[in-house]
């Protein structure tokens, strides 16, 4: 494509954004890519609408497998020629493989239901509903700083006041607790509590793991009080953060574990409640008492049963890369001092935490500028995160790290904070 072709693309692109959609998101978008939109995908890498690569270190944790990863190109085409759309009363083998595949792969034995949605909020929806239906109570708990999503529903176990502003009431009932231990016990006194939605690591609010003492003290109550323990890994499993899941690795015993983002591969979306027969119990006695049109379509389905197979076979890469970014961001935050002022995370889910606001946003863009694409954190504007794709070469990964070095020494003196004065 000739320059001056690509050039007129992305004034269309942006041109549509701010009619259709958003004037402040056309250019949050233009600011992101210095004028270029995002033209194909393929790997750790996007090309862009001027002829400049970025690797893909963001996407929101959905590209863990990196762009149009091939196993999982190949099963959505052969299932496009075949079944793309389910009748929707009918049995559908698709559906039925992913499933299973969900089944024996989360907790084999004792997460043994699957209900399956789009994105997240469908699959916080169902739970939370679930959780509801079975123990006929109605109250949730939920942590401080924890992101389940916008809906109406899922909104209400969201910490951000940000998104909560001026759509209050919410879904009745939600309590959000100090992911302190100590704050546990009380919680759980007045012995109404349907479910506990925790996230083990807080993706959206800072990519904040949660202390493991409090996590087991949250779900030995929540056991003990015959509350459902539901984990939220739509962004932490699927081996993000190592393991298959975080909180079946912990020891947690979670009746249902939340999936979605890296699940469809890249390729397509697709989220699933994968729950214990106890928590499912409404739907096995009602399949219809909750349902989505595209519920477990065939492209989704096919999809995830083989983003499953390659996560597993990328594992052993997991675990070198995390060793790469453990250790190259600690030398990063080493170098930067006054600019990083923490780093957390584990795996392929890292958080950088800057002086301010302002500093993360200066980065943010300087970034994208300079071909590496991370995620902002709603919830956490002084925080950006890394989350490199399991497909990444050491090469790539070495790029990411002298960008993100690059950018920091070179952040302008109005953004940096003031050194402490010697005494």
């Amino acid at each position: 494509m000739a320059a001056t072709a690509r050039h007129g693309t992305a004034r269309s692109v942006f041109d549509a954004t701010r009619r259709h959609f958003s004037s402040q998101l056309a250019l949050v978008y233009g600011m992101n890519g210095s004028g270029a939109i995002e033209m194909s995908g393929e790997g750790a890498r996007v090309r862009l609408s001027d002829g400049r690569s970025a690797l893909d270190f963001g996407s929101y944790a959905v590209t863990l497998l990196g762009q149009r990863h091939p196993a999982v190109v190949a099963a959505v085409r052969r299932e496009l020629d075949t079944m793309p759309v389910s009748t929707r009363v009918l049995g559908n083998r698709a559906t039925a493989d992913l499933a299973g595949a969900l089944a024996a792969w989360t907790d084999q034995g004792r997460l043994t239901k699957v209900w399956l949605g789009l994105n997240g909020c469908d699959a916080v929806e169902a739970a939370l509903k679930l959780a509801r239906l079975a123990t006929g109570r109605t109250r949730v708990l939920a942590v401080e700083g924890a992101y389940h999503g916008k809906s109406l529903g899922a909104l209400a176990a969201t910490w951000n006041a940000r998104y909560r502003r001026s759509l209050e009431p919410l879904l009745g009932g939600v309590t959000h607790i100090a992911a302190d231990a100590s704050a546990v016990p009380g919680a759980f006194e007045d012995g109404d509590v349907a479910a506990v939605l925790v996230e083990p690591v807080q993706g959206e609010g800072g990519v904040r793991p949660l202390d493991p003492g409090f996590l087991r003290a949250l779900a030995d109550a929540a056991h003990r009080h015959g509350a459902f323990l539901i984990a939220d890994e739509i962004q932490t499993g699927l081996r993000r953060c190592g393991p298959r899941t975080v909180s079946t690795d912990a020891g947690l015993r979670p009746d249902a574990v939340l999936l979605g983002k890296a699940l469809g591969g890249g390729v397509q979306p697709v989220s699933a409640v994968v729950a214990t027969p106890e928590l499912y119990a409404p739907l096995d006695a009602d399949p219809f008492a909750h349902t989505t049109t595209f519920s477990g379509h065939p492209l989704g389905a096919a999809a995830g049963v083989a983003a499953l197979a390659a996560v597993e076979e990328l594992a052993p890469r997991g675990e070198k890369l995390a060793e790469l970014f453990s250790s190259g961001l600690a030398d990063l935050a080493r170098r930067h001092p006054t600019l990083i002022t923490e780093v957390r995370g584990r795996g392929l889910l890292w958080g950088l935490e800057f002086a301010t606001p302002a500093v993360a946003g200066d980065v943010l863009t300087e970034l994208g500028r300079q071909g590496l694409v991370v995620s902002p954190c709603l919830g956490r504007p002084e925080a950006l995160r890394l989350l490199p794709p399991l497909v990444a070469t050491d090469e790539e990964a070495e790029e990411a790290l002298a960008v993100l070095d690059t950018v920091c020494t070179a952040v302008p003196d109005e953004f940096r904070p003031s050194a402490p004065a010697t005494p």
